[in-house]
């Protein structure tokens, strides 16, 4: 059985480009808001000690990183502002 990760997250998943995290009902990535804060909201979770502009920073450099997220125009841009 062979294991990929999800290219938004990178999430351990069986299949396929995305994880059940990342995607709708019907299987499509999600828009970038929406799964930008949930991002958020997992790292505010994960370390409450951060604040919202830390979390946010974290965010943008972890999609940086990821296929789903390195060329999205938001990200570009966030990178772009510092």
């Amino acid at each position: 059985m062979s294991h990929c990760t999800c290219e938004s997250c990178s999430m351990p998943i069986e299949s396929g480009r995305y994880c059940s995290y990342c995607t709708t009902p019907t299987g499509e990535l999600q828009p970038f808001d929406e799964r930008f804060e949930k991002m958020i909201g997992w790292q505010l979770r994960s370390k409450p000690e951060l604040s919202r502009a830390q979390a946010e920073r974290d965010t943008i450099a972890f999609m940086a990183s990821m296929p789903a997220w390195r060329e999205h125009p938001r990200v570009l841009e966030r990178l772009a502002q510092g």
